[in-house]
């Protein structure tokens, strides 16, 4: 028997399949072979079209089963992760309306902080555990506002992993941990947002029916197959962001774990078992895979937006664009800690939570012509990166997350001692490497 994962990144999309005892990944594969394009009409805006997903998911599938050997009447369950906080708007006939308006995209912070302002601070985080702030439900206001002829044909609103699951299976639907992420979900009385929703004058058919994150979620369409060259019928047993999905990857279930990433946006994420939010919703609080009312399980997400794009932005304008990153990181290794006084601040890449929803912009300072060289930028990017994962966890630290160790799989800027020694020693924590066999995630979630 065999199950295969989907993960939609923003930078790829990756497909894995896995023998269902032994635990094993038989064949992985992502595309596109380069980043995904993010298209920014204007400073600030993130898409992508949803179409762009499913087209690379059927390539990545299509080299994992001539990879694997495996026929495909023996896949018995699929699973989604993805990228969490975008909107993807479709009509009746379940066609997509625009481009998908993705997490990193900051056009709907000032509907957010409207809101926030509005409906009050003290019932908007004892509901929602977080400000409207840029995420799906504003990010859907903004296009009320802004294209009302696109948002009268709107039938469902779905994210990014309730767009697949609906080609996969011809399902609507989306999960209690989904609308939690978009903020729709009301912790005090485990319903939907009613208020939120009337507030913004959103029609409650506009959400998609709830269903447990595990699961089955619907089959496989004939269409689908075909496309796929799957079979029919093959279920799909759960589905949630990437950041829960890591989390459950490296088996960080319960109260007091922790999960990081360092992929296109830094993640630190861990389990709380309180009700718990930061007054100033610079972290933020989510219902986890495992939540259930008489059993919380809540996850605290710490996002660094720039994390990917400026390591990379460094490595292409440091004269290593041809080189691995392997290769990189080991020719900025006899770079001293402390990158001989360089430093950079390491935002850039629109509005970041940790700091109010402000964009501050990326800058280096001390730069000593004498001294440094594209080496010291290299190093200086990733310890700077390294030092918001810090300023981030000290904010978690505040509402009583408190990590010794942290879990992470080895992958991404994981892979760098740089980045790896520099997060270690700062934070104070130890640092556990796990090959996580359930993981979903891709070069760019």
């Amino acid at each position: 028997m065999y199950l295969i994962g989907y993960d939609i990144g923003s930078s790829s999309v990756k497909a894995s399949i896995l023998d269902a005892e032994s635990g094993k990944c038989l064949a992985s594969a992502f595309y596109p072979k380069k980043e995904m394009e993010i298209k920014a009409v204007k400073p600030g805006w993130a898409e992508q079209h949803p179409d762009l997903w499913w087209d690379n998911l059927k390539s990545a599938t299509a080299d994992i089963l001539s990879e694997s050997h495996v026929n495909p009447s023996g896949v018995k369950g699929i699973g989604i992760s993805y990228q969490m906080h975008g909107l993807v708007v479709i009509n009746r006939n379940r066609q997509v309306l625009r481009p998908s308006i993705i997490w990193c995209d900051s056009r709907a912070v000032s509907y957010g902080e409207k809101a926030f302002t509005d409906i009050g601070g003290d019932q908007c985080l004892s509901h929602l555990l977080n400000s409207p702030g840029n995420f799906t439900a504003s990010k859907l206001k903004r296009v009320k506002e802004n294209e009302p002829d696109i948002y009268r044909q709107i039938y469902k609103i779905m994210l990014p992993g309730d767009y697949i699951a609906m080609r996969l299976t011809g399902n609507v639907c989306t999960t209690v941990s989904g609308l939690s992420e978009g903020i729709m979900w009301d912790f005090k009385n485990d319903a939907l947002a009613s208020f939120l929703l009337d507030y913004y004058g959103f029609d409650k058919k506009l959400i998609p029916d709830l269903l447990p994150a595990f699961s089955n979620q619907g089959e496989v369409t004939a269409e689908a197959a075909e496309e796929l060259r799957l079979v029919k019928g093959i279920p799909v047993t759960y589905r949630a962001g990437d950041q829960p999905n890591n989390a459950f990857s490296l088996n960080v279930l319960n109260t007091g774990e922790i999960a990081a990433t360092a992929g296109t946006s830094g993640v630190v994420y861990g389990i709380s078992s309180d009700i718990t939010y930061d007054p100033q919703s610079r972290v933020n609080t989510f219902a986890h895979i495992n939540h259930t009312k008489t059993d919380a399980r809540l996850g605290v997400l710490l996002c660094i937006n720039v994390t990917g794009i400026l390591n990379s932005w460094a490595r292409n304008n440091a004269g290593f664009t041809d080189s691995s990153y392997e290769a990189m990181n080991d020719a900025v290794s006899d770079i001293a800690p402390g990158s001989d006084g360089l430093t950079v601040l390491p935002f850039g890449n629109g509005s970041e939570r940790m700091l109010n929803n402000k964009n501050i912009g990326c800058s280096m300072h001390n730069i000593n012509f004498n001294v440094h060289s594209n080496k010291h930028i290299l190093r200086a990017s990733q310890e700077g990166i390294a030092f918001a994962f810090r300023y981030g966890m000290d904010i978690m630290k505040s509402i009583g997350i408190s990590p010794a160790v942290i879990r992470a799989g080895k992958a991404n800027m994981f892979l760098s001692p740089i980045f790896r020694d520099t997060l270690s020693t700062i934070t104070d924590t130890t640092m556990i490497f796990m090959k996580a066999s359930l993981s979903l995630s891709s070069p760019g979630t």
